[in-house]
């Protein structure tokens, strides 16, 4: 007002008397102009200084780059290549399985790249048909209750809501499942017969890994029979060219400022000393150890009750969400593999890869120490895979050596067989077979090229956030087991977690690198809808939380629906965990009915399967004539089964239903959401 106010004045003045020319008037309009301009460019750059710290940028791409490159097709002609794979990866062996695929397609004259299809425009597909004897190969994880992996999700979406014509696409699929589960590669299904269904032409049958038995085996069997489809179908052959073309060359990065070496950051350098919020799987949160006690009474195995602090994190989560574990490889471990290969851990390195077309730059965050790179990157401790077997042959200066690993990492029937025995049964991490084949001496940047991301642990929620707004709980147990070779594995999260314990408020308390996955394992929406709770061990994690927020209902005031809990145990003295706070709940009447099985109290054991077969009237009361949820977390391999077939009895008999009236009875509950499972293998 005061600028328009005197402008006016002026204008007044001029009128009557003309003390101010009309050159002072033109000044004076440019200073207030220049003036108006100057003070909101700053105000600009000051907000965007403000908010600048906020912005998480990718590791290895600018946006503009990962714009350029979502289109694998301009990728593929102007390399010359025919060949994509792409990789529907949580924890990443589908990734893994691609890169192996990509690799070997030279051998057939099919240069391949690895594409992931979060970072490309999957419509493009329409297009692959201009590409002469062109590929589309999909190596798809199905995880949780048949959901897609988060980095395929977009592509999934895109395949069940479109429509596009992919009439001329050559594709073959290979998925990664676990038939423990009730959704076994449901994923990797789906997405071959869409495929056909919008014209695309199947060029090999789809295969189905099963991580429950040995999906490197189903693995290795598939990809040998695609090749075969492959030049049947292309009318090509093999070249018999083996290749052991490395992906990625070493850098020496001794001279790398310290400011500027990853410390074993997920993805942005320093991003645990100055933490920004939104935190996710390539953002964790430093959280620290606020709580860390046993759970177990006594006996020799031990259980942990572990509480996260996110308090000022802005971090929020939902009864029945999991939680992400960043855990880090032992020293001890790492130590040996700098002694077996009379390595210099603190050297700084990096890998660079050889593709410069690639969207992946590095196998992890390059540039680091070796040191670095085994403790916090990547996977030391799991069962090596075939390939690796394979690259490891070229190392061994013992023709015994040389013998043992060629004839591992041979698809005949010896082959798989000795695999299976010397490195599966036997439990041989990449430790173990270096102490054990002592004349195979890898190059150390080339090992840490073939070894498997170390990948974040999932932990079912154990609290509700409506109690516990500022802390995240979990339960886990110690893993500690003994192999035939007379070795101790560790569990790597477990044995690291076992060693935060919180000290006195004067000292830096422990922190650990941990994010929020959401999860479909929801209590009813009605606080009054009645609901069954089925969890032995561990099992009772998500159900302490689900208690917990009923019980916040009815201390509000609330109605709340009944809530029966089947939990189960070895010995009632030894690891009944959280058994008073259990108690209290039925004491106060948010637990109406606990229903408890000791396995071990007693000369015959007892599960929580013989008790909800004798309490079959119960069951149906809740889920059939209330049409209430019923819950099972734990073990997938037996209990989940053995509950379901239970289930279905319990409706045939109580429902009077045939067999298959049941099958459909509980197949309707679970796509209405009122049978839900939350199990592990």
């Amino acid at each position: 007002m005061e600028n328009s106010e005197g402008v006016k004045i002026e204008s007044t003045v001029v009128t009557e008397e003309p003390l101010i020319s009309a050159l002072d008037i033109a000044l004076f309009v440019v200073i207030i102009t220049v003036a108006y301009f100057w003070y909101f460019k700053r105000d600009k750059q000051s907000s965007s200084s403000e908010k600048k710290p906020y912005t998480i940028q990718p590791s290895s791409l600018s946006s503009i780059e990962q714009t350029s490159n979502s289109s694998f097709i301009k990728k593929l002609k102007s390399t010359g290549r025919s060949l994509v794979v792409f990789y529907g990866s949580q924890t990443g062996t589908a990734e893994e399985f691609a890169g192996r695929i990509a690799k070997e397609g030279a051998r057939y004259k099919m240069k391949g790249m690895v594409a992931d299809p979060e970072e490309c425009d999957m419509a493009d597909l329409v297009e692959m048909k201009e590409i002469q004897k062109s590929l589309a190969i999909f190596c798809i994880a199905t995880y949780g209750e048949g959901d897609p992996t988060d980095n395929a999700m977009d592509f999934y979406e895109w395949l069940q809501n479109g429509d596009a014509d992919l009439e001329g696409l050559n594709y073959a699929v290979f998925g990664l499942g676990n038939k423990t589960y009730v959704h076994y590669n449901e994923i990797a299904i789906y997405i071959d017969q869409r495929l056909e269904e919008l014209g695309a032409t199947r060029v090999h049958e789809i295969g189905l890994g099963d991580d429950d038995a040995n999906i490197e085996d189903d693995f290795v069997s598939w990809k040998e029979k695609l090749w075969e489809s492959v030049c049947s179908h292309y009318g090509i052959e093999e070249t018999g060219e083996e290749s052991n073309i490395r992906q990625y060359k070493l850098v020496d990065c001794s001279e790398v400022l310290p400011e500027r070496i990853f410390s074993g950051e997920i993805s942005r350098l320093k991003s645990y000393e100055n933490q920004r919020f939104p935190f996710d799987v390539k953002n964790p949160y430093l959280s620290k150890i606020a709580v860390n006690r046993e759970l177990h009474k006594s006996g020799d195995r031990s259980c942990m009750h572990i509480e996260f602090d996110v308090d000022g994190s802005k971090m929020r989560y939902d009864t029945g969400d999991h939680v992400a574990v960043y855990p880090k490889n032992s020293s001890e471990l790492v130590d040996k593999i700098g002694e077996l290969l009379n390595a210099d851990l603190d050297a700084v390195f990096s890998l660079l890869n050889t593709d410069e077309e690639s969207s992946k730059k590095h196998p992890f965050p390059c540039p680091c120490t070796y040191r670095t790179a085994l403790t916090y990157y990547l996977d030391i401790t799991s069962n090596p895979r075939t390939h690796i077997m394979k690259e490891l042959i070229e190392y061994a200066s013992d023709p015994k050596d040389q013998e043992k690993l060629k004839l591992m990492a041979s698809s005949t029937p010896e082959g798989k067989k000795e695999f299976h025995e010397w490195i599966l049964r036997d439990n041989r991490n990449i430790v173990h077979i270096l102490e054990d084949l002592p004349s195979v001496k890898p190059d150390l940047d080339h090992l840490c090229e073939l070894l498997p991301r170390l990948q974040c642990r999932y932990y079912s929620i154990s609290s509700s956030p409506k109690v516990y707004p500022k802390s995240i709980h979990i339960t886990a147990v110690l893993v500690n087991y003994t192999t035939p070779t007379n070795r101790v594995n560790k569990g790597v999260a477990t044995n690291l977690l076992a060693q935060l314990i919180p000290t006195n408020d004067e000292l830096p308390q422990p922190t650990i690198p941990i994010y929020i996955r959401r999860s479909q394992f929801r209590l009813p929406p009605k606080s009054q809808t009645p609901i069954i709770m089925i969890g032995p061990g561990t099992g009772l994690a998500p159900f302490r939380g689900f208690i917990q927020e009923r019980d916040y209902a009815r201390k509000e005031g609330r109605e709340i629906g009944e809530m029966v809990l089947y939990f189960g145990c070895r010995k009632k003295d030894e690891d009944f965990i959280y058994e008073n706070e259990l108690q209290e709940y039925v004491a106060n009447g948010t637990l109406t009915k606990l229903h408890l099985a000791f396995s071990r109290d007693q000369p015959e054991k007892k599960y929580v399967t013989h008790l909800l077969e004798q309490n079959a009237d119960e069951l149906w009361n809740i889920i059939g004539e209330k049409s209430g949820h019923l819950y099972v977390c734990g073990d997938a391999r037996s209990m989940a089964k053995d509950v379901h077939s239970i289930i279905v009895k319990v409706v045939m008999e109580k429902g009077q239903m045939t067999n298959s009236q049941a099958l459909n009875y509980v197949k309707k509950m679970e796509q209405q959401k009122r049978y839900s499972a939350d199990v592990w293998s």
